[in-house]
């Protein structure tokens, strides 16, 4: 054990933010399961805790991986793995997995463990990556919008088409993370407008379609329209169920909560291991329990841009930025739901609920970041000079 902690490299803060986050997770997890189990009839509490366990032990197993890579490998693997998420996200996409006559298709099974898969989740690192790599290398270039088309918007593109018919959220949100890595890359904010116009265009013109021949193909076009139309007009408590459940939860918490595992809405309320678990730890721990989650999550936005700001790499800085920064976004988004500051989005509390494989993309973006914060990397030669050198030929000279 000693010799793994001295082996641990990189930002400590993060580790440690990483790991009480990751700690903590169990009580709210533990209590919340009973409804998968005495209200939906899966599985025991002590089986669902230690799969979230196994996840979360393979996730830190992930990030102590991954933040041994020296950060430059990262350019060759993205153009080697853009290809291949377009790919997934394609067989994702086309497997015509429908529940209540919407696309269901997000998920794809994995063999031997039986565990559901996003690729959605991996393809939005992969093209952070990609993109923080084009970045880099027009940095200090004069750029027109016409070469930037084929090999930066074109796999962008791509990339969230794919993924919005099954899951707006979380092609929005990656289209935004998209804009803000290219305007913090010094990519001309004309060009940003245009692309943010075209993506507008892009949306009105998939709802369009789908509303006026609904049996195209699968959307889920009906559910964003009537989540919308809860959040803005409000809608019959039937419809609003969730929220207005996760909103009793939070007003009975007070400010100390009930106590640990004596949350009592985790019975009525849907989803409260995962998207919802936030409402059940205020309703456990109280608003102290709520804004202290907060308070970590904010830190590690605080150690995020530390990290960013003392790459002496461009392609660091990008690279922390791009996947570090949609961690809080989605934390962010997953409290503002529970709390009724945003419609209804599906988006989990990273690191904290219940769920599949998304918890170990979390932790490869984590172990990405802690990658460019690793001083032993610069140490060995990784400095910002081999951003000028072409990503293919370091990737085949290292191995």
């Amino acid at each position: 054990m000693l010799s793994l902690l001295k082996n641990i490299k990189g930002d400590k803060a993060i580790w440690a933010v990483v790991a009480l986050l990751a700690l903590f997770s169990f009580l709210p997890v533990y209590s919340s399961s009973s409804n998968l189990v005495y209200v939906v009839g899966e599985g025991s509490t002590f089986g669902h805790l230690f799969k979230h366990a196994f996840l979360l032990v393979l996730g830190f197993g992930i990030i102590y991986g991954v933040h041994k890579i020296p950060t430059h490998f990262f350019k060759g693997l993205s153009l080697i793995a853009m290809p291949v998420v377009l790919l997934l996200l394609a067989y994702t996409l086309t497997q015509g997995n429908v529940i209540g006559g919407t696309n269901a298709s997000r998920w794809i099974r994995l063999p031997f463990v039986g565990l559901g898969f996003q690729p959605s989740n991996l393809a939005a690192i992969v093209l952070m990556i990609y993109i923080a790599r084009y970045l880099t290398k027009i940095k200090d270039k004069i750029v027109t919008f016409k070469e930037s088309i084929v090999p930066l918007w074109i796999p962008a593109f791509l990339v969230i088409m794919l993924i919005l018919p099954a899951n707006f959220s979380t092609a929005a949100i990656l289209f935004s993370m998209v804009i803000l890595l290219c305007f913090l890359g010094g990519y001309p904010i004309k060009y940003l407008l245009a692309i943010v116009g075209t993506g507008v265009l892009c949306l009105a013109i998939f709802v369009l379609t789908a509303k006026a021949f609904p049996d195209l193909f699968e959307n889920r076009v009906d559910t964003w329209e009537s989540r919308w139309d809860n959040f803005v007009n409000g809608g019959d408590f039937e419809a609003d169920y969730q929220i207005e459940k996760a909103k009793i939860a939070i007003a009975s918490g007070g400010i100390l909560g009930k106590g640990a595992g004596k949350s009592v809405q985790k019975n009525f309320l849907p989803q409260s291991s995962s998207d919802f678990i936030y409402a059940i730890i205020i309703e456990e721990y109280g608003l102290f329990g709520g804004f202290a989650i907060m308070a970590f999550y904010l830190f590690l936005l605080f150690r995020i841009v530390v990290v960013a700001n003392g790459s002496n790499s461009i392609f660091g800085k990008l690279l922390v930025v791009g996947v570090g920064l949609p961690i809080i976004f989605q934390a962010l988004i997953n409290m503002a739901v529970a709390v009724e500051l945003f419609p209804v989005t599906g988006q989990p509390l990273p690191l904290i609920s219940i769920g599949g494989t998304s918890s170990w993309m979390t932790c490869l973006a984590i172990g990405i970041v802690l990658s460019v914060s690793n001083k032993d990397h610069v140490l060995s030669g990784t400095s910002s000079k081999v951003d000028d050198t072409n990503p293919l030929e370091i990737l085949s000279g290292q191995l």
